[in-house]
C-alpha cells in the first residue's frame, strides 16, 4: 500500500498544475534567452544548482535531451505530501552525462523522487572512475524507471539510507556491480529498503580492483530489513581482473532480514579460474533471511551459494525455500546446484539453516556441494529434490556437522530411480554403496520411477512470467512419491506457520506432501 500511495502522489504533481508556494522548473541543454526556468526559456543544470528546491518543487527535464552532469544536492528536503520530483517529460528520456565521474549525486536529503531519466559515464575501461547515482544518508526517497549505465564503480549507489524505494531501474555495463546497497561496516546502517522490478546485466568487472570480487549484478550489505523482488541479474562478472573470491548475481552479507524472491539470476561469470560465478548467495554475516520462489540457472558458479567468509559476524537463521537450480555449478570447482562453505570459522558462526521444497537440477556438474572442512551447525534439509546426470554426481564433499537433518529429500539420477533419505546424518548415506539400510532405517529404494523429464533448458528471463512459465509448469507432472514430510505437522525447526507453494497456493497441514516445488 505504501507504493502505490507513493506512486499516486508522484502522478498527482506530474500532472497537476504547482499549487501556492510550490514550483515547476524547466532545465534543458541549451537555454533560450539566458534562462528562467519556464518551458520556453528553460535553465541549465548549472543555473538549477543555484536554487534552493523546497517542498512540492518539480524540476522537469526535456525527453530525449542529453545534458553534462554531475548534478549534486545536497541538504534538499520534501514532506511525504509534497516531495521534490526530478523528472523526465515528453517522449523519450532525459539524458544526464556523468562523464568521468558521477552523473547524480544525492546527500543528506528527504522525500526526493527521481523518475524517468538516464545516466550515462564514459566506461568502465574508458575513463570513469566512480558510481553513476549515489545516495549518501538519504531518507524517504523513491527512483524509478532509470536507466544507468558507463560506471566503473556502481550504476546506483546507496549509502547509509533509509525508507528507500526502487523500481524499475535497469543498470547495465558498469564495471562493480549494477546495484550495491552499504553502509558502515557491520553497523546496519542502511534500512527499510525496497528493489523492484530492477534488473541488472552485464556488469563485467572493475578493471582497477585487483583485490576483491567485482561484476556483481544486485549486492546488498552492511544493511538490515531488504526486499529484493521481481528482478534479475545475467551476464555479469566476465571480466572480473584477478583470480580469488568472485562476483554473485543477486546475493546479500553482513545483513539481517533481507527477502530475495520472484527474482531470476542466469548466465553469470567469474574471471578464468576465480571462484563464484553464482545466481544466488547469503554470504558472511547474514542473519534471519530469505531465499524463496527464485529461479537459478546456466551460471558458471553455484546456484544457491550458503557461504560464511572469515571475520564476519555470525551467520545464522537463514532459509532457501521454493527455488530451483537448473545446471548451475559448470565452470567453478566444487561448485553445484547448491553450495556449502565456510572460510575456516568455527562451527560456532555459522549456524540455523533451513533449505525446504527445493529443486536442484544438474546434469553437468554437482546437485549438491559441502566444501571441506565447512564446519557448521544444524542444517535442516527438508523436502528438497536433487536431481544429478547419474549418482557420482549428486554431491561432493562430506558433511563435516554431526547436528544437521536430512529427511523427506529425493536423490534421484536423471536416468531413471531414486533414493529416499530417513536419516539425520549425510555422511552416512554418502558412504553407502547403491541404496541400502543405514543403521537399521531405510536410506532409499531402488524402486522405478521412470526419467525425470525436463523440456530442454529455460529460457524464462522475466520474474513476472515465474508462475505461469510452461517451463516451470512442466516440472509437475514428473512422477515424484508423496514422500515428504509434513513439517508444521511434525515441528520441525525453521517452519513458516503460513506456507504457500511456489504457484501461490496455500498448503494446508495434514495433506500428502511430495519434494519439491509443487507438493
Amino acid at each position: 500500500m505504501r507504493f502505490r500511495t507513493i506512486l499516486l502522489t508522484v502522478l498527482v504533481v506530474l500532472a497537476g498544475r504547482p499549487s501556492r508556494g510550490q514550483h515547476a522548473y524547466f532545465v534543458a541543454s541549451s537555454p533560450l534567452g539566458g534562462g528562467n526556468g519556464s518551458p520556453s526559456h528553460p535553465w541549465t543544470v548549472t543555473q538549477l544548482l543555484r536554487v534552493p528546491l523546497g517542498p512540492g518543487d518539480t524540476v522537469y527535464f526535456q525527453g530525449g535531451d542529453t545534458l553534462a552532469g554531475p548534478l549534486t544536492l545536497q541538504d534538499v528536503s520534501g514532506t511525504a505530501a509534497h516531495p521534490v520530483v526530478l523528472a523526465g517529460r515528453g517522449p523519450g528520456r532525459a539524458l544526464l552525462r556523468g562523464g568521468d565521474g558521477l552523473a547524480l549525486k544525492l546527500v543528506n536529503c528527504r522525500h526526493v523522487q527521481v523518475i524517468n531519466l538516464s545516466f550515462l559515464g564514459s566506461g568502465r575501461k574508458t575513463g570513469n572512475h566512480s558510481d553513476g547515482v549515489r545516495l549518501e544518508n538519504c531518507r524517504d526517497m523513491r527512483l524509478s524507471r532509470l536507466d544507468i549505465s558507463g560506471f566503473q564503480k556502481a550504476g546506483l549507489m546507496i549509502y547509509n539510507s533509509q525508507r528507500l524505494e526502487i523500481d524499475s531501474l535497469f543498470a547495465h555495463d558498469n564495471g562493480a556491480v549494477g546495484i550495491l546497497v552499504e553502509g558502515d561496516y557491520q553497523q546496519r546502517s542502511s534500512r527499510d529498503i525496497h528493489l523492484r522490478d530492477c534488473r541488472a546485466d552485464n556488469n563485467p568487472g572493475d578493471p582497477t580492483n585487483l583485490q576483491n570480487h567485482s561484476g556483481n549484478g544486485i549486492l546488498v550489505g552492511n544493511c538490515r530489513h531488504v526486499l529484493i523482488e521481481y528482478c534479475s541479474a545475467t551476464n555479469n562478472g566476465w571480466d572480473m581482473p584477478r583470480v580469488g573470491n568472485g562476483p554473485v548475481g543477486i546475493w546479500a552479507y553482513e545483513a539481517d532480514s533481507v527477502t530475495i524472491q520472484y527474482c531470476i539470476s542466469f548466465r553469470n561469470k567469474t574471471a578464468a579460474g576465480a571462484a563464484d560465478g553464482g545466481g544466488f548467495d547469503l554470504d558472511g554475516g547474514v542473519t534471519n533471511s530469505v531465499i524463496q520462489y527464485c529461479l537459478s540457472y546456466e551460471n558458471q558458479g553455484s546456484g544457491y551459494g550458503i557461504f560464511q567468509y572469515y571475520s564476519a559476524s555470525p551467520w545464522y537463521n537463514n532459509q532457501v525455500r521454493y527455488c530451483i537450480s537448473y545446471n548451475d555449478g559448470q565452470v567453478t570447482d566444487q561448485a553445484a546446484g547448491m553450495y556449502i562453505w565456510n572460510g575456516w570459522n568455527g562451527d560456532s558462526t555459522f549456524t540455523d539453516f533451513y533449505a525446504y521444497q527445493n529443486l536442484f537440477f544438474n546434469d553437468r556438474k554437482y546437485a549438491f556441494s559441502f566444501s571441506p572442512l565447512s564446519q557448521h551447525r544444524r542444517f535442516y534439509f527438508y523436502n528438497n529434490v536433487f536431481v544429478a546426470g547419474d549418482q557420482s554426481t549428486l554431491y561432493f564433499g562430506v558433511d563435516s556437522s554431526h547436528s544437521d537433518r536430512f529427511l523427506g529429500n529425493l536423490w534421484l539420477r536423471k536416468s531413471g530411480g531414486f533414493a529416499q533419505d530417513g536419516f539425520t546424518d549425510f555422511a552416512q548415506w554418502s558412504r553407502t554403496t547403491g541404496y541400502e539400510r543405514v543403521n537399521g532405517r531405510l536410506a532409499g529404494t531402488t524402486s522405478p520411477m521412470g526419467l525425470f523429464r525436463l523440456a530442454g533448458p529455460p529460457a524464462i528471463t522475466d520474474p513476472h512470467r515465474l508462475r505461469a512459465d510452461s517451463w516451470i509448469h512442466a516440472l509437475c507432472p514428473n512422477t515424484l512419491p508423496a514422500c515428504g514430510l509434513d513439517r508444521r505437522a511434525a515441528g520441525l525447526p525453521g517452519t513458516l506457520r503460513k506456507d504457500t507453494d511456489f504457484f501461490g497456493r496455500r498448503l494446508d497441514a495434514g495433506h500428502p506432501v511430495r519434494p519439491g516445488i509443487c507438493p
